[in-house]
């Protein structure tokens, strides 16, 4: 058994901490909201953001960051991206050389470019660091739903660290080294989720999604493999399977997001409209900022960053997609003849 703090009480660190309770560790959950740890004391259940998933009795809450990290085995870091650098440089001082972090959230910082791993990195030098991610709606995993993710970190032994942890029955977990490609399509997916949710807004149909889903991982594995990615992870769960689930689901909030500026709501708008962070929202710039830095064309993503930043029509940037200059599907189309 093992002793896990997990930094960030939202729908995707409370769901995980059903499935580490499950396999018998101890945790504690964090929350730098009084009233959200309240909620789940009181409720064994996160009414807002998880409904309908009761928690087990023996998980242990905290707003003192103290609390959930000195000690501990390895700590999950499950706060939005957008807080991710404040909420490490908070936690530093509570960090034992050598401790393991897991980031289980998914961004790229909009000012650095930098992936949430590199942020841990950057901030707290004396952990040691891996991210699990892949496609999996919290409102599933605490469910028990069976669920396939990928555990990465720079060494072997620190993955299957991970792997041990959190693997059981209802939550496959496989191992990789190419932590880049795993942070990239999983940042970059929703991205283009919210383009996804935007066709639907329009009334667009499957042969839409379909065309989102396919050109969508060939801009996300264009941008990964410049920045040093393997082909095999955009291809994998933390690719394109990622970019299904998060296309296609009804518990997608950046689809929801997406649907809702089709159907004409602002940006501002649809994410109240969402209540929860929507993360495709907050790398959608660092994705063109890092197609920037490496010289990579990314044309749908340049419209759903028109359509969120620069109040540019959804219809008109679908438009732009479809109307662009003819080109070969593949960048090195080979002919017979």
């Amino acid at each position: 058994m093992a002793k896990i703090g997990i930094i960030g009480a939202g729908s995707w660190g409370t769901a995980l901490s059903v499935v580490l309770d499950k396999n018998g560790h101890s945790v504690t959950l964090w929350s730098a909201i009084e009233s959200e740890i309240q909620m789940l004391q009181n409720h064994h259940e996160h009414i807002e953001k998880l409904p309908g998933v009761k928690l087990p009795d023996a998980l242990q809450y905290t707003t003192d960051m103290a609390q959930a990290a000195v000690g501990m085995d390895a700590l999950v870091l499950a706060v939005p991206s957008m807080y991710t650098r404040k909420t490490v440089q908070n936690l530093a001082a509570h960090v034992a050389e050598g401790q393991l972090m897991i980031s289980v959230a998914k961004g790229v910082e909009e000012d650095t470019l930098m992936t949430l791993s590199q942020i841990i990195e950057q901030e707290i030098p004396q952990a040691v660091t891996a991210v699990l991610c892949g496609p999996s709606h919290a409102e599933e995993v605490g469910r028990g739903m069976p669920s396939a993710l990928v555990a990465g970190a720079k060494s072997r032994d620190t993955a299957e660290r991970v792997q041990r942890y959190f693997m059981n029955e209802s939550f496959r977990v496989y191992t990789s080294p190419d932590v880049i490609g795993m942070e990239i399509g999983a940042s970059l997916k929703n991205v283009i989720a919210l383009a996804a949710g935007m066709a639907d807004g329009l009334g667009y149909g499957d042969n839409t999604k379909a065309a989102l889903i396919t050109r969508g991982i060939n801009e996300i594995s264009r941008l990964a493999l410049a920045m040093g990615a393997k082909n095999e992870t955009l291809s994998g769960l933390t690719g394109i399977g990622d970019l299904i689930v998060t296309c296609a689901s009804k518990h997608s909030r950046n689809r929801k997001a997406g649907m809702l500026m089709g159907q004409g709501y602002t940006m501002q708008q649809a994410m109240d409209e969402v209540k929860m962070v929507v993360e495709g929202v907050y790398s959608a710039k660092a994705a063109v900022g890092l197609a920037r830095k490496y010289g990579v064309d990314l044309p749908i993503i340049e419209q759903v960053n028109a359509a969120l930043f620069e109040n540019k029509l959804v219809k008109d940037a679908v438009y732009e997609l479809m109307t662009r200059d003819k080109k070969a599907e593949s960048d090195e189309p080979s002919w017979e003849s």
